[in-house]
């Protein structure tokens, strides 16, 4: 993998993670865990870029990054595409719970990936 396609991917992660603690309103902690995973990553500017993407309109913020992440879909094979989806899962339940808005969220844009069969059976409970 070159330098450019980890920080595309990257800059995938941090958008998919970013939008989704931002779909009804960053608070302090999901900040936190945004930061730790992108300190863990070494995507710093790859968050920054997420966090500009939304401030350009945050209104329409969900609908835009969606348009875009279907529009670089393909360059994803469906393992990255599913692993990156359920990261953003369990990023989301760090801080304890993961709201119906946020669930509901994460789903559309699995389906959007064609992996939302896959997160269902790897999020439900045994």
């Amino acid at each position: 993998m070159t330098p450019a396609q980890l920080n595309e991917e990257k800059k995938l992660l941090m958008l998919l993670k970013a939008i989704i603690f931002h779909y009804h309103g960053l608070d302090e902690e999901e900040e936190k865990i945004l930061y730790r995973a992108a300190g863990d990553l070494d995507a710093h500017a790859e968050l920054k870029w997420a966090f500009d993407f939304i401030a350009r309109d945050y209104i329409s913020a969900f609908d835009r990054a969606r348009n875009y992440l279907v529009e670089v879909r393909d360059r994803l094979d469906r393992s990255k595409r599913l692993q990156f989806i359920n990261l953003t899962w369990k990023a989301n339940s760090e801080k304890g719970y993961i709201t119906e808005m946020e669930a509901t969220a994460m789903l559309k844009i699995a389906k959007d990936w064609e992996v939302d069969q896959e997160l269902i059976n790897l999020v439900q409970p045994s």
